[in-house]
């Protein structure tokens, strides 16, 4: 009799683990990024020396992460940013306190990559590779979106 009970239990059991949902590997942020963007150093440091920017306010560091011309939103109206110099002068109109909080708050593995590129929060801020050749074989890594949250 206890064998019996014994091999039904282990067949419950094993017909149990696999009714259990399966948990997805998902693959590092940094593997995706290589893989669908390229080097993840390049990104890293851009994220990185983009929080660092916006935690210090450095307005002429955030400058220089952004690819120009960009359009952003200030006071309502989308402008046309066309130099570092100019972002710099209405950074506190651009970076505005919820994009800054947006920024700060980004932890690297909750990124969003895909080929567009890097999103932080829900989309106010994408990074993304500029070639610099047509055949893209190099690039540089930028800012390329800056937008108030949808909600």
């Amino acid at each position: 009799m206890f064998k019996p009970a014994r091999t039904l239990f282990l067949a419950f059991a094993l017909s149990s683990a696999a009714l259990a949902p399966a948990v997805a590997q998902t693959p590092d942020v940094s593997q995706t990024i290589d893989t669908v963007l390229g080097d993840h150093a390049k990104y890293q440091a851009v994220i990185a020396a983009l929080q660092a920017g916006v935690k210090n306010r450095d307005a002429a560091a955030v400058a220089a992460l952004v690819s120009y011309p960009i359009t952003v939103k200030i006071h309502g109206k989308k402008t046309r940013i066309k130099t570092a110099a100019d972002f710099a002068k209405n950074y506190d109109a651009i970076i505005t306190p919820a994009i800054a909080a947006v920024i700060e708050d980004q932890n690297y593995d909750d990124l969003l990559v895909n080929a567009q590129g890097i999103m932080f929060g829900k989309g106010e801020v994408w990074i993304s590779g500029i070639c610099k050749d047509t055949a893209c074989r190099q690039s540089d890594v930028k800012v390329v979106t800056i937008q108030a949250s949808a909600s």
